[in-house]
């Protein structure tokens, strides 16, 4: 296996166990007893929050689900922090069915008490170190923090390798990443470049300094998906996830994908079930899908790492090679939830946007 395809040590030893979802038909509910899973009732509708059709291959995976269950699936465009606060606000009369975010939120996600126990047929071969307490939420996939490069737009610039190239006056504008206050991508490049230039988790020090002298540079931050940004030329650079980038060069764009030469970082995707959700018979076969054969699948397609499942080796050629990946770590994603908070503030204080 190639090391691209790892989320932690654990998933080196995960063997193909998921059971693709059937079609469903008005049943009733499942004992726990029974080990049954659901069926649709209500409403033919799940709402997922946090799934843009741009983001990964969203854009595939529920238009599949759909046309599996006949059961509507839209895309939401919110990122990471925005679901949070939808799902807070919306406490008292849920709308979403099913969440998606990057693991840095999955505690805030489970002490905002907004999600409810439910373990998706074929997820038990999920890794424990990427599973919630009490069944909340399970990692889904994962990506790694990446440079999403148009060659067409860097005025004649090289291809950066690494943090520190970015730096140059030569990318001065050119460079781009979402908003770590909000999105969990963001984050995760603050986190990703924090700890590649010398810093932790207790020491947010180098990765600050890193990224005010980066707006000093130029950098901009988005809120949402910025890749079609990257296509269009308007943010030549973005520091995003590989997969958006593999995604982008399949569309024709001239981009290339580069691994920073310093260090990496590996970000796990959760997916839970919302607490009173109003389709949940629903949203628990929309998780089910996720993590059946048919699902993990799609991801893969997307060149998003499943959890699950193997990757096509037509996919695996098209990646770059173990020798990149390797850089790409992984760390203690329960503490970078925890102290996320304390980076944000952080963050405003010395960068900010």
């Amino acid at each position: 296996m190639m090391a691209w395809r790892r989320a932690s040590t654990a998933l080196l030893t995960l063997l193909v166990t998921t059971t693709v979802l059937t079609a469903c038909g008005n049943v009733t509910a499942p004992s726990e007893a029974s080990g049954s899973r659901p069926s649709v009732s209500g409403d033919s509708i799940v709402i997922t929050y946090n799934s843009p059709a741009q983001w990964g291959n969203f854009g595939e995976v529920l238009p599949a689900f759909t046309k599996k269950t006949g059961i509507a699936a839209p895309n939401d465009p919110k990122n990471s922090g925005q679901a949070l606060a939808a799902l807070q606000a919306e406490k008292g009369a849920p709308v979403a069915d099913v969440a998606y975010a990057g693991i840095a939120f999955a505690g805030q996600l489970a002490t905002a008490d907004v999600l409810q126990k439910y373990v998706p047929s074929g997820s038990d071969r999920v890794p424990a170190d990427l599973r919630g307490p009490s069944g909340l939420w399970e990692a889904i996939h994962t990506g790694t923090v990446a440079f999403i490069v148009n060659k067409d737009h860097l005025g004649g610039a090289s291809v950066p390798t690494g943090w520190n190239d970015l730096l140059d006056p030569k990318y001065k504008g050119k460079v781009g990443y979402l908003d770590p206050t909000q999105a969990a991508v963001g984050y995760s490049v603050a986190t990703a470049a924090n700890i590649a230039l010398g810093g932790s988790l207790d020491n947010w020090g180098p990765g600050l300094d890193y990224l005010a002298a980066l707006k000093r540079n130029g950098a901009s931050t988005s809120a949402q998906t910025a890749t079609a940004k990257v296509a269009q030329g308007e943010i030549p650079i973005l520091i995003d996830t590989d997969f958006n980038g593999y995604k982008l060069r399949d569309t024709g764009a001239n981009v290339e994908v580069v691994i920073p030469k310093e260090g990496s970082l590996q970000i796990p995707y959760i997916v839970g079930l919302v607490a009173g959700a109003p389709h949940k018979a629903n949203g628990q076969a929309l998780l089910d899908f996720y993590f059946s054969e048919e699902g993990q699948a799609l991801f893969a397609k997307g060149y998003m790492r499943p959890v699950v499942g193997s990757v096509p080796a037509e996919i695996a050629a098209k990646v770059l090679p173990d020798s990149d990946y390797r850089r790409a770590v992984t760390i203690d994603y329960a503490k970078q939830g925890k102290v996320q908070q304390d980076f944000i503030k952080l963050y405003q204080d010395k960068v900010g946007f």
